[in-house]
Parts: structure tokens; C-alpha cells; sequence
């Protein structure tokens, strides 16, 4: 998850801030050193294209596809559009075919919260790397830090030396709606993150329906937009780490690639918008004014559709789970003063290449 916070000297340095005794000091104090931000300099080849098996079908054949339920204690829609929060259930035991049906009710809410995930988020990262594989080929990240030889584990971080995330400080705000990694052919489908360290208050997450946002618009209007195609880019990314900040390091070449302003999502049908103000560059066949005047509209809407948003307040031991490819989320950076420590682990699961809503939509190559 990309959050946008305040560059420190530190950010710009490809490890952490930690010397002799204060090392040592941290690690024995701190029970999630082994998994501090690593920033490796092996390079990675370009991604290749795969065939995803969505786990959301498999739970459709099930007798019961939300059997996973049966056990909760508690089950809270967050808002009517968006979201679930399971209480009593340990992500730990779910089997198989609980995963499956897991896959499906994210897909189906978009958002699902769970509690009290201790055992989950302790089991460290070779369960971490077991549970991500279930929903699809892991992405390893080409800019972001991750834990000593666990790649596939993106990791946001912050506190009061250092910070190592896709940061700006030329903004007035900290909100920056993005679907994860949207410039690889193919993009995440459900993801899974935790924070292993928070601050007192704030750093909460905003989330928002993609399939929501698009509803609101009027018919004719989206007819429109089914026909469009947009560069999705992670160019700005690269250079930014370039430059030397976050980690200054870069494992694999940015790349651009053409998606559906409006995808179907393979499992649930559901159509939703799929642009997005940190990744998304241009719309494929129009004017530059044309496209910007588009995007802005689109960006706006969803900057105040305040009514299709949800909102998480982290606890210790909470696991988000949520879907790419129908929602988009912001990390709030407003515990900068508090100089705390803000420490999450991200498993990214790619699925397939974004299925546009209009059949037939030719996706140019760039």
C-alpha cells in the first residue's frame, strides 16, 4: 500500500537508520525487527503473463460458498456499499475450501476486516508467503522494501528517523487513491495487509467501491466510458526511488500497460471504474484535454464520494483483507508528529489481466 508522508533524510538511505548499540537496542525491544524493510539490490527480469485460477470459482461450486461464516460471532457490514467486519473466526484455521469462500465474500464486499489476528500475523513470513499463494501468484515488488530474503512481502514503513514509502511533500494532503500496483498487465486481485506496528492514534485506511462510484454515473455516460482504455504507469515510481528516495532502489524496469477505464470482475460480473490518480497517466485515443478534463471529473468523484467510502481504524492484531480490482484505498498519514512507528506487511497476490466491461474493447499496446 503506497502511503504519502513526509521525506525524511533518512527515507533517502537504502537501509534503515540503525547503528551499533541502537541496533542491537532495537532488535532485542522491538519483537518485529526480523522483519524491518530490507532494500536488496538484486534485479529482477520483466514479469511474465500467467494463467490466474480465481479461488472465488471454486467457492461458487460449494454447497455453502460463505460457509467460513458458520463459526463468527459477529458480523458487521461496514457501510451498505462497502465492507464486512467478521469477528470470531482465526484466518489461522480456515482450510481450503474456507479460503475459497474467503476470496469470494471479499470479492462480493470488496473490504473484509478481521480481528484479533495475532496467531496470524506471529506465524511470520513463510505462512505469510503460504497464504498469499492460495489466491494467486505472489508480486515482488520493484521498489519497495521488504523483510531480508522475503521479497515477495511489500512492507510500508515510518517512524520518527526514517520512512520508506512513495511519499510527497509538495501536497496539501496526505490522500492519494490508488489500486495497488496497476501498471503490471496483471494487477493485484485479493490482497491481504496488517500492521505489526501503529501508532497511538491515526494512520487509519480509507476505502472506496470502484463498482459504487461507477453506479452513480449516469448510464450514457458510462456507455462512454465501457469504450475507453487508459496507461496505467509505474515510471513515476521508478524515478522517484531513483532519485533516492524510499530505498533508491529499482529491481525491475517501470513499465506502462493499457487497462479498461471499466472492468468486469471475472467472478461476481460486477463492473466497476478502474482509473486511478497515482498510477493512471492518460486515456488511450483522445485529445490531452479531453483526457485530463475525463480523469479529473473521475478523480474528483471518487476524491468526495464520501458516502461509498469506508474507513479503518487499526487495532493491534487486525488482518484487511480487499479486492484490487473493485476498490481503491488511501493511506491517511496524519501521525507524522507523533514520531511513532508505523510498520505494515502487505501480501500481494497478482490475478488476471483487467477484463474490460465492453466485450470485444481492443487494449493497445504502449
Amino acid at each position: 500500500m503506497s502511503a504519502v508522508e513526509t521525506v525524511t533524510e533518512a527515507s533517502q538511505t537504502p537501509s534503515l537508520n540503525l547503528r551499533g548499540e541502537d541496533k542491537e537496542q532495537k532488535s532485542e525491544l522491538y519483537p518485529y525487527a526480523r522483519l524491518l524493510p530490507h532494500f536488496s539490490p538484486e534485479q529482477y527480469p520483466p514479469l511474465t503473463p500467467f494463467e490466474h485460477e480465481d479461488p472465488g470459482f471454486r467457492a461458487l461450486q460449494h454447497a455453502d460458498p460463505r460457509a467460513f461464516l458458520q463459526n463468527a460471532t459477529n458480523v458487521i457490514e461496514l457501510t451498505p456499499n462497502l465492507g464486512t467486519e467478521i469477528h470470531g473466526i482465526n484466518l489461522v484455521a480456515l482450510d481450503s475450501d474456507g479460503r475459497d469462500q474467503l476470496a469470494l465474500e471479499v470479492a462480493r464486499r470488496g473490504l473484509v476486516v478481521f480481528r484479533n489476528q495475532h496467531e496470524f500475523i506471529d506465524r511470520g513470513p513463510e505462512s505469510y508467503l503460504e497464504w498469499g499463494r492460495h489466491f494467486g501468484r505472489l508480486h515482488i515488488h520493484p521498489t519497495s522494501g521488504h523483510p531480508k530474503d522475503y521479497p515477495q512481502i511489500h512492507l510500508v514503513y515510518k517512524d520518527a528517523k526514517s520512512s520508506f514509502n512513495f511519499e510527497r511533500e509538495d501536497s496539501i494532503t496526505s490522500t492519494v487513491w490508488h489500486s495497488d500496483v496497476s501498471y503490471e498487465l496483471q494487477p493485484p486481485g485479493l490482497t491481504t495487509f496488517f500492521l505489526l506496528s501503529q501508532p497511538t492514534t491515526g494512520g487509519d485506511t480509507l476505502f472506496t467501491s470502484q463498482v459504487s462510484t461507477l453506479k452513480k454515473l449516469s448510464p450514457q455516460f458510462v456507455a462512454f466510458l465501457r469504450t475507453l482504455s487508459a496507461v496505467h504507469s509505474g515510471v513515476e515510481q521508478a524515478e522517484f526511488s531513483r532519485s533516492g528516495k524510499r530505498g533508491g532502489i529499482v529491481r525491475r524496469e517501470p513499465v506502462e500497460h493499457v487497462h479498461p477505464v471499466v472492468r468486469r470482475h471475472p467472478v461476481t460480473g460486477d463492473e466497476a471504474l478502474y482509473i486511478n490518480r497515482q498510477f493512471t497517466r492518460r486515456i488511450m485515443g483522445l485529445k490531452r484535454e479531453e483526457s485530463e478534463a475525463i480523469l479529473k471529473f473521475l478523480y474528483d468523484h471518487i476524491d468526495k464520494s464520501g458516502d461509498l467510502q469506508a474507513r479503518v481504524k487499526w487495532q493491534p492484531g487486525t488482518v484487511v483483507l480487499w479486492d484490487n480490482r473493485v476498490t481503491a484505498h488511501s493511506a491517511i498519514v496524519d501521525y507524522g508528529k507523533s514520531n511513532e512507528r508505523r510498520h505494515g506487511a502487505r501480501i500481494t497476490p497478482q490475478a488476471e489481466r483487467p477484463i474490460p466491461a465492453l466485450e470485444g474493447l481492443e487494449l493497445p499496446v504502449v
